[in-house]
């Protein structure tokens, strides 16, 4: 038997239900997989809300280190008592345990333990893939990225410094600008009090950045737009702030002529050799220093409801977990 979360309905965290499910035996091309750590990332909160639709019933989350336990006819590569994790796409991560597909598994190498890759494999290859897949960020730059204490943003910024750029961060609290400062940012904004586009443009000589990472969304539009260099690029990866809606091309001519982009982190890991591209990537990025995937917080499995409380209402900081 494991422990699932369902959801039968969108709403707030209430809709999240724990469920008693006896699993059937691996079918081919899959595993089983006991989970040890479930990552804790915002597009949860998006699929339980339904901003991002799934299919009801569903489960929840995509983000798991594991075990395997065992495998399906048909799968190469994997076996019982493999160390593994998975960053989806399928959802039904918060479980003590789950089928899955081996095509979406990555072993694990003994030098990453359960909770690190639980707690990076999604946000990192989210950070590789906005910063050199997508922006194509170059050595050099100058880069606005926001939330700069939050679990992709904190990545970003030691990603960036690494790579050799110049980042400057926005964050909500003085206690998270000294965890984006400790990360490696520049210049840190706090986006309660200051004005971000005229500092923004008062540390660039009045140019702008021609990268901005803003997984905020609505709420920060209007800054994005005011602080982005002419021709620059705007990554719009996130809703934390609500989804932008509503904006006419005619806007990017007039601040610019800007770019924008939405991406998705599947589009750009369509293949299993651009997945695991991204990981080793990733990877080796954790073992030079350049990333530190800070676990700012634990909460038991079943109390994912509070975990994606604490999450919207910017309570966390650095990557969360829940522990099965």
């Amino acid at each position: 038997m494991a422990r699932t979360a369902l959801i039968r309905a969108t709403g707030g965290p209430e809709v999240i239900e724990w469920i008693d499910v006896d699993l059937p035996a691996p079918a081919a091309g899959e595993v089983r997989m006991r989970h040890t750590a479930v990552g804790l990332n915002y597009i949860d909160t998006y699929q339980r809300r339904g901003l991002y639709p799934l299919s009801l019933p569903s489960g929840l989350g995509s983000e798991a280190a594991g075990v395997i336990e065992a495998v399906g006819d048909g799968v190469d590569g994997f076996a019982a008592g493999d160390r593994v994790a998975t960053f989806g796409p399928a959802p039904g991560a918060y479980a003590t345990a789950r089928n899955v597909r081996a095509a979406q598994l990555v072993k694990l190498p003994d030098d990453i333990d359960d909770r690190t890759a639980a707690a990076l494999m999604l946000k990192g290859c989210t950070t590789e893939c906005l910063i050199e897949r997508c922006a194509k960020v170059e050595r050099g730059q100058t880069v606005l990225v926001w939330a700069a204490a939050g679990g992709v943003g904190h990545l970003m910024v030691g990603w960036l410094k690494a790579i050799g750029a110049t980042v400057i961060g926005t964050v909500g609290s003085e206690a998270k600008a000294e965890q984006a400062r400790s990360a490696g940012a520049d210049h840190v904004l706090l986006h309660k009090s200051d004005d971000v586009a005229a500092r923004v443009r008062a540390i660039t000589g009045g140019a702008g950045v021609p990268v901005v990472f803003d997984g905020v969304g609505m709420a920060t539009w209007e800054v994005t737009l005011a602080a982005t260099a002419r021709r620059g690029l705007i990554v719009s990866y996130g809703n934390a702030g609500g989804p932008v809606t509503g904006i006419g091309l005619g806007v990017l001519a007039a601040k610019g002529s800007l770019f924008v982009t939405r991406p998705t982190l599947f589009d750009y890991y369509v293949t299993p050799e651009e997945r695991q591209a991204g990981v080793e990537r990733v990877f080796a990025m954790l073992r030079s220093g350049a990333i530190v995937p800070e676990i700012g917080q634990t909460f038991p499995l079943e109390e994912a409801a509070a975990a994606h409380r604490a999450l919207e209402a910017g309570e966390t900081s650095g990557s969360s977990l829940l522990v099965p």
